[in-house]
């Protein structure tokens, strides 16, 4: 039998969605009820959105940046880069692109009432799990329609209908759609207080009924509308990856990470609680390298990554 090279093995352990590993969280679960774990470090990999390295004059220097300012990973926008360049990247500063983001899902968005529109909307999805699979990440984040285009009703039929034409391509590919929770006024109330809950999410994922879909649960987004650890322990299992931003209710605005009032040892508590392992991309204002290390220092203290 052929052992794989322990970077081979890495690499295709990266793949694998949170989906995949219920089975063995159960048995983590079980085993943490008799040592729990009090911290998210070793569980927890910190990447961000590649439009927040401003210095680079290409992948590898921008993958280069990145590393050096301590992050495990970046999340490109899908499709659209050239392949080739991102995998010599990845090979060059030994960063990997744990996932992308969905390219034009704002604009081209699954829940319009245009048909024409919906199946453009797929196609670029489809070429986003494509072109994911080929560099090596293991997730598509999808804003998934807009409650402009119709009642909750409509845009979650539409936007199911539409979505789920991929998944089949997702399960080959090994690539999840991961779900983000946005300000697009759908599964929560635009003009609601801070007692909302996360249910309608969860029903939302669940309607999907497959492993491939889940949620890229952003921390700061839906701060103002309710506590971020409560929808957390909701979602739960279906979080496979987080996005981080500050938040502060008291100045009704985006902050960022470790600025605000995000209750940040709760939402800690959660994610032990949930048994998450996986990443957490940064998605704040862009800069150079010392800003880049300014942001991954405080992930590392908003999650009590250090001590």
């Amino acid at each position: 039998m052929k052992t794989l090279p322990r970077r081979q093995f890495l690499s295709a352990a990266a793949m694998l969605p949170a989906a995949l590993t219920v089975p063995f969280a159960k048995q983590a679960s079980a085993a943490a009820t008799v040592a729990p774990s009090s911290s998210l470090k070793g569980r927890f990999y910190k990447t961000l959105k590649i439009g927040m390295i401003r210095d680079g004059a290409g992948f590898k220097e921008k993958f280069a940046i990145a590393k050096e300012a301590g992050f495990d990973g970046v999340e490109l926008n899908a499709p659209g880069y050239d392949i080739e360049e991102v995998r010599k990247a990845i090979d060059e500063t030994g960063l990997p692109v744990d996932g992308t983001v969905c390219a034009d899902h704002w604009g081209v968005r699954h829940s319009d009432p245009d048909p024409a529109v919906r199946k453009k909307a797929l196609e670029t999805l489809l070429g986003a799990l494509e072109s994911t699979h080929a560099v090596g990440g293991h997730t598509v984040l999808l804003v998934v329609g807009h409650g402009k285009d119709g009642t909750e009703e409509d845009v979650w039929s539409r936007s199911v209908e539409n979505i789920r034409q991929a998944i089949p391509l997702a399960a080959r590919l090994g690539v999840g759609i991961a779900v983000e929770n946005v300000w697009n006024e759908f599964c929560y109330d635009h003009a609601g207080g801070a007692d909302q809950t996360a249910d309608k999410f969860a029903g939302y994922i669940d309607e999907f009924a497959s492993p491939w879909v889940g949620m890229q649960f952003d921390i700061g987004n839906h701060w103002k509308y309710g506590s971020a650890g409560d929808w957390i322990r909701t979602l739960g299992k279906r979080i496979t990856k987080l996005d981080v931003k500050g938040f502060s209710r008291a100045e009704n605005k985006f902050t960022p990470i470790d600025q605000g009032d995000i209750d940040y040892p709760d939402v800690v508590k959660a994610l032990l609680e949930i048994g998450f392992h996986g990443w957490c991309a940064a998605e704040v204002g862009g800069g150079d390298l010392a800003y880049l290390k300014g942001v991954a220092s405080a992930m590392d203290r908003s999650f009590g990554l250090v001590p």
